[in-house]
């Protein structure tokens, strides 16, 4: 297990201190994937790195199975962080060696046999479906396979955590969700647990346990990946799971409302009851459905007709078909 305890990181500069960190508690279980999420300039790649101590937290606690990594000396940090693998936007991938050498590289540096290095590497080719690749220099390769070998590279020390830091960005929507893929089957099969740095919701939908969100250097919130979905409690989760595209929201017509659909109204023909029942028009400006451990979630933002009779109509149907919804600034 992961555990951060009032972590804290300042840079300082000549003019001032700037946060990056401040106060961050968590706990990430052996054998979950664990999401990170939030804008650029949030803290997020800072705190990632801070779990390894790539950078050094200014304070607070980083405990990776009961034992506090901030607190080691150097030999024995660079022991831990065997343990620990990291594959990055940019793969960074030695461009001098071939697929193969640079999956050894980390075994070459931990003084691992040239011969069981090349048998592993081997095997971990396989694993990211490269085996055909093994001669070929990064150069050669789409971004997509750049990072199967960084997954490889990564793996290659049989760590107990991979993190991922912003590892889908540079990459086009196929090809993201055939990397996430290959990470889901690495968890499951490997037991490795995996935390993941993103500022896109659907990357932490398509994979994640649990999510934290993290705001202006702090936890705004975390919980599982559904309930964050389904009830957002911050506005800096809604503004991630709804785009706030200021041409969908200012229109002319009447007040705006974001519904949300748990598994038992997502399958329902809601809108079509309400207009029906309501005998009025709503104008539908968004809508959204995922599924999470079996069961779909939702959210639809719609504008209500310019008619206070009908606006009156329509939130009392609302209610009383339990629909939760609130109203859009």
């Amino acid at each position: 297990m992961i555990e951060l305890k009032h972590l804290c990181k300042t840079y300082k500069t000549s003019s001032r201190d700037i946060v990056a960190l401040e106060d961050i508690n968590l706990k990430i279980e052996d054998g979950e994937i664990f999401g990170i999420i939030g804008l650029s300039g949030a803290g997020k790649s800072t705190l990632v790195r801070c779990i390894n101590l790539l950078e050094k937290p200014s304070s607070g606690d980083v405990i990776i199975d009961g034992k506090n990594i901030t607190a080691l000396k150097k030999k024995e940090l660079l022991k831990l962080r065997e343990s620990i693998g990291m594959i990055f936007q940019g793969f960074n991938l030695l461009e001098q060696r071939n697929v193969l050498r640079n999956v050894c590289f980390p075994m070459e540096l931990a003084g691992v046999s040239k011969k069981e290095a090349q048998q592993r590497a081997k095997e971990l080719l396989k694993v990211v479906s490269l085996s055909d690749r093994e001669e070929s220099y990064p150069s050669q390769l789409s971004g997509g396979q750049k990072q199967r070998v960084a997954i490889a590279r990564a793996l290659a020390m049989k760590p107990k955590y991979l993190l991922c830091d912003e590892a889908t960005s540079a990459l086009d929507p196929t090809t993201t969700r055939s990397i996430l893929e290959l990470l889901k089957e690495i968890n499951q099969k490997m037991g490795v647990t995996i935390i993941i740095i993103t500022h896109e919701m659907k990357v932490i939908d398509q994979i994640c346990d649990r999510v934290a969100v993290i705001d202006n250097s702090r936890i705004a919130e975390e919980g599982k990946v559904s309930d964050v979905f389904a009830k957002p409690k911050s506005s800096i989760a809604r503004e991630l799971i709804i785009p706030q595209d200021r041409a969908v929201l200012d229109t002319k017509g009447g007040r705006k409302l974001r519904l949300t659909f748990d598994n038992l109204h997502s399958n329902a023909p809601v809108i079509s009851n309400m207009v029906l029942e309501c005998q009025a028009p709503v104008n539908i400006l968004f809508a959204d459905t995922r599924e999470f451990e079996g069961a779909i979630y939702g959210h639809m933002i719609i504008e209500l007709p310019n008619d206070n009779r009908q606006e009156e109509k329509i939130i009392s149907w609302l209610k009383a078909s339990n629909i939760q919804w609130r109203e859009e600034d």
